[in-house]
């Protein structure tokens, strides 16, 4: 466990902080008190994102670490889109997950700064790392109602709600990462020549999108007649993905053109 102690690691400190001071304020009921918690975690996030981006003098999404605060920062705007547009709210969760995203970035991974090899000069590549992680944020949130559905923590008659929300969050994820998916085949037909070179993270990246795929089709046959067996294809996805994103990366069973990220 590595403890920065620079200007960026306090940064990432105090958004970790507030992501869970919201949490346990929002749980204990005195909801705005929370929220307001929760959006100032996402000032001090986009300020330490900022702050990253200035001191490497390009996007920061080159490595686990500066995703990893991207994704802390896109916790909150997510939140209030979905509760906007999906009709779905789990901000306790959000809350979580924004501390969680932002915990690697704060204790595991290294802040080095390096320049960006010659194949990340692209202008697709933040487009490509922000609709995946994006959609990761997605997947997450529908991961964590999936959970909630199988543990029960609603009363039975209200367990439909984590359902169907987990299906409103993957549908809503599905298509960002198809066009994550899409624009870094685009982006390696230009960087190495091919669209597709079954590199160990793309070959993972296309197993997530499979499993999600095997999803949206099983819901559509069976709707929410088993609600159990699609909260289980949600968490098999979201494993995939925890595979795409981290085994990959940090294995040395696996390398390839991504071992850098």
């Amino acid at each position: 466990m590595e403890i920065k102690t620079n200007p960026l690691g306090i940064l990432i400190y105090a958004a970790m902080f507030c992501y869970l001071a919201a949490f346990v304020v929002f749980v204990a009921r005195k909801r705005k008190e929370g929220r307001l918690i929760y959006a100032l975690g996402f000032v001090v996030a986009c300020t330490a994102f900022v702050y990253r981006w200035v001191d490497v003098n390009h996007v920061p999404m080159k490595n686990l670490f500066e995703v990893f605060i991207l994704m802390g920062v896109c916790i909150f705007p997510i939140t209030y889109l979905s509760k906007r547009f999906l009709g779905t709210s789990g901000e306790a969760f959000d809350m979580a997950v924004g501390f969680i995203v932002m915990f690697p970035a704060g204790f595991v991974f290294d802040d080095s700064s390096m320049t960006l090899m010659p194949a990340l000069q692209s202008p697709l590549f933040a487009p490509h790392v922000a609709t995946y992680m994006v959609s990761y944020i997605f997947m997450a949130k529908a991961a964590c109602q999936a959970a909630a559905q199988l543990i029960k923590l609603k009363p039975a008659g209200r367990l439909a709600d984590y359902e169907r929300s987990s299906y409103n969050m993957v549908c809503a994820g599905f298509p960002l990462m198809t066009l994550g998916l899409l624009l870094g085949s685009v982006w390696g037909k230009f960087a190495w020549g091919d669209y597709w070179g079954w590199d160990p993270k793309e070959l993972w990246g296309l197993i997530s999108w499979l499993v999600y795929v095997g999803y949206l089709h099983w819901r559509y046959m069976y709707g929410t007649k088993r609600p159990k067996a699609n909260s289980v294809w949600v968490l098999a996805g979201f494993a995939a993905i925890i595979i795409t994103l981290l085994w990959v990366n940090l294995s040395r069973l696996f390398s390839g053109m991504h071992s850098y990220a």
